[in-house]
């Protein structure tokens, strides 16, 4: 009797779904804070109808991470699965030469292998220049718009040629009883922190608005100062390397000296010109992996070497944001029809405020996907709500109806809280698109002895996806 009820329940709802498209508000809206602005798109992708539409679908907004998705779609047409990052060692005369191609994977293990390789291949010694190549990319490492105030944490690490160890490294700080704080920095990493931070009560921090801040310097020297509350456990730290090819430089000092291979000359940085016979190769994993990590760990660092090497390989030319963001746009006007020629791109990841675009073209996007879908296989590597990647533990997908029934690209940045994706039918195949643009959103403070409180976006957001389950599962299959 109850299934009988829920499937009249569904066919009731088939039946009033297109009615919400003309509604002149839509109720979910009214949890946002005042003078929050949204974007809402919730589109049938077999019958093109629209559940939930907005009016504002051609005004940009901030797309933060789900402009990855645009990256992700762009890398497939233009790199193919069967591209992979390759980083080399060639003897050229006196010198060796390292050619970093913008591996964003690449670890100290990796080129430690590289090494070995080119030891066991005869060369004990280097008579001339161990010379690192950063061809690959030109132009600045980061992208205009990127706050400098985060700067030293590990999601804006540098997108560069040479890159190590997803440009990130790791300590730790500990409060004392002094009211001092002491700093930890594992030895293999060649970087230099001191902290200058202060050792509080809870009571202290609040009645002093003192925080942990990070300053850092381009030489990969990094200084905390502020106040840490008292912990009997070590805060873990990481840190976005400044200068990746310093950090590199006296990684490879270190290999060298583990391996025992002499160098008579010193290590150098730049465009290393000169040919040469090829000892030893690494390969990353091929371009399907590389997204599935991207799109579910939001990796910024990934989408971010893609965008420039996308650049480099369209414009046949050292890849840069300037070049990468253009050919992006050039690349999905030329396959899809898509038109984003005037939407303003900085970067691939969305970790840039200058970033804008709107939200029936992220639902073009997502359309284009969907259609291609048997060649393109992105769907699946996208984090699925309340299971996996960013999606495992977000407040709004945890529980039923929602977890498990929304396949999502998740973005957030200050006063920006977004969503771009697929609602499922019954069997798990896609059967609506939605967009969720939300800019703006600057709740009231909570006091700290405030009762916990669901936020106004986590309130808005349960509502919102709960109708993107009932949509999705109520449309009647053809």
């Amino acid at each position: 009797m109850r299934h009988s009820i829920q499937q009249l329940s569904l066919a009731l709802l088939a039946l009033c779904l297109p009615m919400l498209a003309v509604a002149s508000s839509y109720s979910p809206l009214n949890e946002l804070p005042q003078g929050s602005r949204a974007a809402l798109k919730v589109q049938g992708l077999s019958n093109n109808q629209s559940y939930v539409a907005t009016d504002n679908q051609s005004q940009l907004f901030p797309p933060a991470s789900t402009l990855k998705i645009v990256t992700a779609l762009a890398a497939k047409l233009e790199l193919g699965d069967d591209f992979y990052y390759q980083t080399s060692i060639d003897k050229s005369g006196k010198d060796v030469i390292v050619r970093f191609s913008g591996d964003p994977t690449l670890t100290t293990q990796d080129l430690k292998q590289l090494l070995s390789t080119m030891r066991d291949s005869g060369v004990k010694t280097i008579q001339g220049d161990l010379w690192l190549d950063n061809s690959a990319f030109t132009g600045y490492d980061r992208a205009v718009g990127w706050p400098w105030d985060i700067l030293g944490v590990c999601y804006s690490a540098p997108a560069s040629a040479i890159t190590l160890d997803d440009n990130c490294v790791q300590a730790s700080i500990y409060t004392q009883d002094d009211g001092k704080t002491r700093v930890y920095v594992p030895e293999h990493q060649p970087i230099y922190v001191t902290t200058q931070a202060a050792t509080v009560s809870k009571s202290e921090q609040e009645s002093l608005q003192c925080d942990l801040e990070l300053l850092t310097s381009p030489d990969n020297h990094y200084q905390l100062q502020g106040c840490l509350q008292q912990r009997s456990k070590p805060l873990p730290l990481k840190f976005a390397v400044q200068d990746p090819s310093l950090y590199t430089q006296r990684v490879v000092h270190t290999l060298l000296s583990q391996l025992n291979i002499e160098l008579k000359g010193s290590i150098k940085v730049g465009s290393a010109n000169q040919q040469g016979k090829q000892l030893a190769t690494h390969n990353s994993k091929t371009l399907p992996e590389l997204l599935e990590v991207m799109l579910r760990k939001s990796d910024n660092l990934i989408a971010d070497n893609l965008t420039k090497t996308i650049g480099a390989k369209f414009y046949i030319q050292p890849g840069s944001f300037g070049n990468g963001t253009q050919a992006i746009k050039q690349i999905l006007f030329a396959n899809t029809g898509i038109d984003i020629e005037h939407t303003p791109l900085a970067d691939g990841s969305g970790l840039s405020r200058n970033n804008r675009f709107t939200s029936q073209n992220m639902a073009a996007v997502l359309r284009y996907i969907w259609q291609h879908d048997d060649e393109l296989d992105l769907i699946a590597l996208m984090p699925t709500s309340g299971t996996n990647g960013t999606l495992k533990y977000r407040r709004s997908m945890r529980k039923a109806p929602v977890k498990g029934e929304i396949t999502a690209k998740s973005g957030s940045l200050y006063g920006s809280s977004n969503m771009a994706g697929f609602g499922l039918d019954k069997s798990g195949k896609p059967s609506t698109l939605f967009v969720q643009f939300v800019a703006d959103y600057h709740p009231p403070k909570v006091k700290s002895d405030s009762k916990p409180t669901v936020a106004p976006i986590t309130q808005f957001e349960t509502l919102f996806y709960q109708d993107v389950v009932n949509f999705s599962q109520a449309i009647p299959k053809k």
